[in-house]
Formats: structure tokens, sequence, C-alpha cells
């Protein structure tokens, strides 16, 4: 995949997660439509997701839910 500078600047975020994710294996960033910079994975470790990591982990009170309602009402809503 190829970007020029300013589509590089403005997607940067989106440029590393393509290659993090490995959906692109580089991003080359043109200069005037020269090719100057290529991006690639740094490290060839997979990326882990943060999600789910503590799960099974941590408990929460039988009675969580317990002022739902009350919560709602204060907000203007309704369960």
């Amino acid at each position: 995949m190829q970007v020029n500078i300013l589509e590089a600047k403005t997607n940067l975020s989106n440029l590393v997660r393509l290659i993090e994710t490995g959906k692109e294996e580089q991003v080359i960033i043109a200069r005037y439509g020269k090719p100057v910079v290529k991006m690639v994975i740094y490290n060839d470790a997979p990326v882990t997701k943060r999600i789910g990591v503590a799960k099974g982990k941590l408990k929460s009170p039988k009675d969580l839910d317990k002022h739902n309602k009350e919560i709602a009402k204060m907000f203007g809503g309704d369960l």
C-alpha cells in the first residue's frame, strides 16, 4: 500500500493498525509520488488483544444491579 505524506499524517494510527493486524505487510509513504519511507512491523510477535485479559479473575457482587431502576429514574429513563 502506498500513501502520500499528508494521508500518512492524517491516518497514522489506522496505518499502524493495518500493519499490526497483518492486513497490510507494509505501507510505503511517498513524497510527490516518489516512495521515500517504508513502514513495516518492528516485531514479528503477534499483537495481543487486551479485551478479556482479566476474564474470570474479578468477581462482582451478586447485588450489583440492585439500584439499576433507581439510577435509570435519576437519568429520566425507565427499565
